[in-house]
């Protein structure tokens, strides 16, 4: 299968503004694509580029005063296959885990395990361990939380998001990587493109897209507790604690989104 991905991005900027981006796909992914997702502006302006300290792609640049439109556009070969399930991994110990793992245990700026550690062993203390619990814990997010655009706010953590139970994907993300970390499980916040392939085509304009990992039997498996069943054609852009670590962009001063437009549709033929 070829996605063909991209997306259009257009700010204003009051004066010369610094910007760190996150907009790349993910290096694992580099061998699938048929040339580099290479981030071109409008004006155009120098490009540094660095790998920050959970693998991603960043770009920095210096905006200039005025209007800048950021895109990029390739296409990706993907497996076709959806969602990996294996009901059977199992958890592991803390004192068995990866050194790596161990900070996709710990409390981040959108997840705080010391508010939600009472309510996640209430819920899922007596969930089988393994796969079964993070299911359980994506089961429950998805019929606890209703989706909408018009709940999203910067702010808003997984506490908040329990509380008021609507938000949108990052909101279900960040819930259930909260529980799972919980439960001693590591997790860790994922996004990237996620097209309408093999469902039912969303009429809303297309957004870039979250889910997370859960560390079982050894390595990462991908779970989505907004959709709760396995989607096809996912393209990793950035994965971290949470959204503070993988956000689009981050401008060092004043800066007004004034344009946005994201794509991922298969390339049919």
């Amino acid at each position: 299968m070829r996605i063909r991905v991209g997306f259009e991005l257009v700010y204003d900027c009051p004066q010369p503004t610094a910007m760190m981006l996150m907009l790349r796909v993910h290096p694992e992914r580099a061998q699938d694509l048929a040339a580099p997702d290479t981030l071109r502006s409008d004006p155009v302006v120098p490009v540094d580029v660095y790998i920050d300290g959970f693998g991603n792609i960043c770009s920095r640049i210096l905006a200039p005063a005025g209007r800048i439109r950021l895109s990029a556009e390739t296409v990706v070969t993907d497996s076709g296959l959806a969602d990996e399930i294996v009901p059977d991994a199992p958890e592991i110990r803390v004192s068995d885990l990866p050194t790596e793992a161990l900070v996709f245990l710990l409390g981040s700026r959108y997840c705080q395990t010391d508010l939600m550690s009472e309510t996640a062993w209430g819920l899922f203390g007596k969930s089988p361990p393994g796969w079964a619990r993070v299911q359980a814990i994506c089961d429950f997010v998805h019929g606890h939380v209703r989706f909408g655009y018009d709940h999203a706010r910067p702010t808003k953590s997984a506490w908040d998001v329990h509380q008021e139970r609507a938000g949108v994907c990052r909101d279900f993300a960040h819930l259930a990587v909260t529980l799972c970390r919980c439960m001693n499980i590591p997790a860790r916040y994922c996004t990237g493109y996620l097209g309408d392939i093999g469902v039912r085509a969303d009429p809303a304009p297309m957004d870039f897209s979250a889910w997370f990992e859960a560390y079982l039997g050894g390595r990462w498996y991908t779970f989505d507790a907004r959709h709760n069943r396995p989607r096809i054609g996912r393209v990793l852009m950035a994965r971290g604690r949470d959204a503070a670590d993988v956000a689009l962009s981050n401008g060092f001063g004043m800066t007004t989104l004034a344009g946005f437009k994201v794509r991922a549709d298969e390339i049919v033929g």
